[in-house]
Formats: C-alpha cells, structure tokens, sequence
C-alpha cells in the first residue's frame, strides 16, 4: 500500500503528483526546485542558494516522514547546464556526512520555473 507524504514546510505540487510516496518502507520523493515555501518564489542567487533551498526543501519532505538525509539511498540531479557542476556539488556534500548515496547527474534543456537545479531522490527506512 502506498501512502502519501505531505508537508506545508516543502513546496506543494504544481501539477498531478505527490511531494512523496511511501511504499514498504521506501520514500520516493519528487524532484525538488529552489522554491520557499513561505512565498512560493524562487530564492534569489545563484546555483549554491538554489541548491541549499532545494536541500531544505527535501530535509523538510523526510522529516514529515521521521527521516533524514542520512536515510537517502540515491538521488537524481538535474542541472541546467553542467557548467553549475562543482559549485552544486560543494553544497550538496554538505547535507551528508559521509556516507554519500548513489547519485546521477545530468544538465537538460530546461527545468521547471526555469530553475538551475532540481534534485530527487529516494529514501529508505
């Protein structure tokens, strides 16, 4: 059975989607964009502010969930133009320590709201 996971402290969807799922015991979450919640704007700076915020967002969305960023088993990052690479990465390693997961990373052509970053990732209990 699947269970929705849901928090005001996170961006809400902008479309048909959850901000995660639960399914035995593995948190699916949806892509992250440098979003505040507060406002519903995009944090002003460059890719090391939007990654941060994109971070906050996704301890937010565990947290609703009673875990962390130590429970992250991969991650998905979709970047803008890999350019943004190191300085994304500087932040990222930040919100883990040590036991990094898996991850991919790739530039597309475009993300939502025209942000430089959005991360997923998945979670397990």
């Amino acid at each position: 059975m699947k269970k929705v996971i849901f928090t005001e402290k996170a961006p809400a969807a902008i479309g048909p989607y959850s901000q995660a799922i639960e399914v035995n015991n593995m948190i699916f979450m949806s892509g992250q964009i440098p979003v505040d919640p507060a406002t519903g704007n995009f944090v002003e700076g460059d890719i090391m502010e939007q990654t941060t915020q994109v971070f906050e967002n996704i301890k937010n969305v565990l947290a609703e969930a009673g875990l962390t960023t130590a429970n992250i088993v991969k991650t998905t990052v979709f970047l803008s133009d890999m350019s943004l690479f190191a300085d994304m990465n500087k932040v990222y390693a930040e919100y883990f320590d040590g036991a990094y997961p898996a991850r991919s990373a790739v530039a597309v052509k475009g993300l939502p709201k025209g942000a430089l970053v959005e991360i997923e990732c998945i979670a397990a209990r």
